[in-house]
């Protein structure tokens, strides 16, 4: 073989071993799957339970007629500042000034009734003595005598009462506030009834707001009063508001009883400790409270915790897992044990299902995902706070969440997708 021939060969080999490494490279790299990660920090994580409602004042009085006539008279309107005894407005006094004179002139009638009354007794009394009077014409002027004076009680009794319908024709106001609701004008009647309330207007001390939040059941359990809640009102999204649980309510709401759409809710209140002055009474809002703290605690994107099959995992790390996981473990026992024997065998499937899946979260480890058992703990909206299993600087996969919630193996190569830079004229017009 001459020269020429084996310098060709060697060179045909080089290629071909090259060629061989690059297709390995490249056939190395398509096998890697791409991932979003992030590093395991601490921060604070705050647990928050939310609800909506409305927002009206602490003190808020609705007036009512506690007599029926036209209203002739209101001295203010929507939005005016009154003092408390301050005269809002009047109804027609006719019919009750017509009342009250002829009760006074029933007492009077009374009064003199009862003075003959006792004039006739006193004379029967000293005809009794003399024997010019039986015991039953003595009996008889007694009676009218307590007659007399039981129908002065009652003229007294109804002269009374016509002075008091006649001061509820002036509506007064019970408090320093503001008028927030005005619900007739001049003209109407208003009906006055021990049963039913006619509302004639409602004014509120908007000094002090609060805002009734409708909660979950499964949620209510999580707060105590004092908690610490902030508040968005919706017209007024750039001003959030410190609120204080004040209020949690014994009775549960529930709505659409009986149908697919049942839901149970209760009523929280929160004083709103901050004002503000654009702030009204009715207008709607959201409250997150604040249930629990957590600070500077290990946490991750709550999408980093996925759940797997226990015999996914390797022998080494599901020992591990369980042992460090075994507190826990025993704790869902004693709370199984608790449940009612019919219950227990009714949920038997559930909790089986529930132990063969256990939480889990991936690392990236030389390249390759690894999945390691996580034990968490309170939540907010984002992150989730990770107990026992990752350590700070871990780097964890965050997504795409099709894979990470369904594919992603344990062992299986990933490379970290890297995010698009700008170019430089980019970020000069950003």
């Amino acid at each position: 073989m001459s020269k020429r021939t084996k310098l060709l060969i060697g060179i045909l080999g080089i290629v071909l071993v090259g060629a061989l490494i690059f297709f390995n490279m490249r056939r190395g790299r398509s096998d890697q799957t791409e991932v979003q990660a992030e590093k395991v920090r601490r921060s604070d994580v705050i647990q928050t339970v939310s609800g909506s409602g409305k927002v009206k004042p602490v003190i808020e009085v609705k007036i009512s007629a506690n007599v029926s006539a036209e209203i002739v008279r209101l001295n203010v309107k929507e939005g005016d500042v009154v003092k408390k005894g301050q005269v809002l407005g009047e109804l027609d006094r006719t019919r009750y000034v017509a009342a009250l004179d002829r009760a006074k002139s029933n007492l009077k009638s009374a009064e003199a009734n009862l003075l003959k009354a006792r004039s006739d007794y006193q004379r029967g009394q000293e005809l009794f003595s003399r024997s010019l009077y039986s015991q039953a014409e003595l009996e008889s002027v007694k009676a009218s005598l307590t007659l007399a004076e039981s129908s002065v009680d009652e003229a007294r009794a109804a002269l009374n009462q016509a002075q008091d319908d006649l001061s509820k024709t002036t509506l007064i106001s019970p408090i320093d506030g503001t008028v927030i609701q005005l619900n007739k004008e001049v003209g109407e009647i208003a009906l006055g009834s021990q049963f039913t309330s006619d509302v004639i207007m409602t004014v509120g001390d908007l000094s002090a707001m609060e805002m009734i939040a409708q909660i979950d059941e499964n949620d209510v359990v999580l707060i105590e009063l004092g908690d610490q809640a902030k508040l968005e009102v919706d017209a007024l999204p750039d001003h959030p508001l410190a609120c204080e649980v004040t209020e949690i309510a014994n009775m549960a709401t529930t709505t659409g009883r009986g149908t697919q759409e049942e839901v149970t809710n209760f009523d929280v209140t929160v004083g709103i400790k901050e004002n503000h002055p654009k702030l009204r009474p009715g207008m709607s809002a959201t409250v997150d409270i604040q249930t629990e703290i957590h600070p500077q605690v290990l946490n991750i994107p709550i999408q980093c915790i996925t759940v797997r099959p226990k015999s996914d995992l390797k022998d080494t790390t599901l020992a591990y897992m369980e042992s460090r996981a075994a507190k826990q473990e025993r704790e869902e026992q004693s709370k199984v044990r608790e449940v009612a024997s019919t219950d227990e065998a009714k949920n038997e499937p559930v909790i089986a299902a529930k132990k063969d899946l256990i939480e889990v979260a991936f690392v990236i480890r030389e390249g390759k995902a690894v999945m390691v058992p996580v034990i968490t703990g309170i939540s907010d909206d984002t992150h989730v706070e990770v107990l026992s299993g990752l350590q700070e600087g871990d780097e964890v996969i965050t997504g795409p969440y099709r894979i990470l919630s369904k594919t992603l193996k344990d062992g299986e190569a990933v490379k970290i997708k890297k995010e698009e830079t700008p170019l430089k004229g980019e970020k000069e017009q950003s």
